[in-house]
């Protein structure tokens, strides 16, 4: 049986993983899994009151993320900030792409402001490009500007894999 193609899509809080995340897997017409339904009520809990995740937090989220992606292929969500979560997930999902959502603090700051409903506080923005690692060049991947449309950023996203050797191989 083959590995299932997985495509994480990850960045720091606020940059669109699950708006450009479900454009894309709609676009590749696969399933989208976002990552945040994988937390604990305690890593959530923590989150909304401003305390980040320690990598003991993340391990188990990461794991339950790693099972979805490996069972059923498709899209995920999932911050992904550290090479050593990264290599997670491809232990968990061999063959696993990420496409790096990135871009300019303020516009995230500001996008993060005019949401509703999300647990996460832009308390939290500094603490999580503190300990992003961006895609080393070893790493399956591309980086993709997160300014626009989040139907320009899927366009943008869309066109990183297809330079990678094509979004379902």
């Amino acid at each position: 049986m083959q590995t299932p193609r997985v495509v994480v899509v990850m960045g720091v809080t606020g940059t669109g993983k699950s708006t450009v995340g479900a454009l894309l897997a709609e676009r590749l017409g696969v399933g989208f899994a976002d990552g945040d339904d994988f937390h604990s009520r305690a890593n959530i809990e923590k989150m909304a009151a401003g305390t980040p995740l320690t990598d003991d937090d993340r391990w188990p989220w990461l794991d339950s993320i790693g099972a979805w992606a490996n069972q059923h292929g498709g899209v995920v969500g999932c911050s992904a900030l550290r090479r050593t979560y990264r290599d997670r997930l491809r232990a968990a999902a061999p063959g696993t792409v990420f496409v790096h959502l990135a871009g300019d603090r303020k516009l995230i700051e500001n996008r993060m402001s005019h949401r509703e409903g999300h647990f996460m506080p832009t308390a939290l923005l500094d603490s999580q490009f503190a300990t992003l690692e961006p895609l080393q060049a070893d790493e399956a991947g591309a980086t993709v500007d997160v300014s626009g449309e989040p139907a320009e950023i899927a366009a943008r996203a869309l066109a990183a894999l297809e330079k990678l050797g094509g979004p379902n191989p």
